[in-house]
């Protein structure tokens, strides 16, 4: 069960919220707003603090020789740090973008297949919302094809 997925911009700003199971305790929206400005300010510490203490993945020995012209890339192992909370009623997978938006997707502990659903949440994201000559970047999103592809693609998975 998906229960709630929230993007937030990378100022920390909530920018969507979607709730998607009827039953939930009921926020306002200043708890919501309260909710994304705490992970973005108190998570973003912590990710940041994990990120550092991940330590660096061995490179060959003969991956110089293999590729002497290349510049190196920092995205071919670099460390990303909590991406997972998980609580005995409920888990917390966090997507952060490059460009640092946030897509945080709540669903039961046992949901499956959580990395490929919030990929495809973005990839609707990036098709309805960032492709929209409409929307500005940072802004509230508010776009109906978004609402209709996330609520076919969460009825989908049940």
């Amino acid at each position: 069960v998906v229960f709630v997925l929230f993007i937030i911009s990378k100022a920390g700003g909530l920018i969507y919220n979607r709730e998607f199971h009827t039953g939930l305790s009921k926020l306002t929206s200043n708890d919501y707003l309260m909710l994304a400005g705490s992970f973005h300010g108190q998570a973003c510490t912590m990710h940041a603090i994990t990120k550092q203490l991940c330590p660096n993945p061995p490179t060959p020995a003969n991956a110089a020789a293999n590729a002497p012209n290349l510049a190196p890339t920092p995205f071919n192992s670099r460390a990303t740090g909590i991406e997972v909370l998980e609580s005995s009623h409920f888990r917390m997978q966090c997507f952060q973008t490059l460009t640092g938006t946030k897509f945080l997707l709540f669903t039961e502990p046992q949901q499956p297949n959580i990395d490929s659903m919030i990929k495809k949440i973005y990839e609707l994201y990036a098709d309805f919302v960032m492709k929209n000559p409409f929307y500005t970047v940072e802004m509230p999103i508010r776009c109906e094809k978004f609402d209709r592809g996330l609520d076919g693609f969460v009825k989908v998975n049940r």
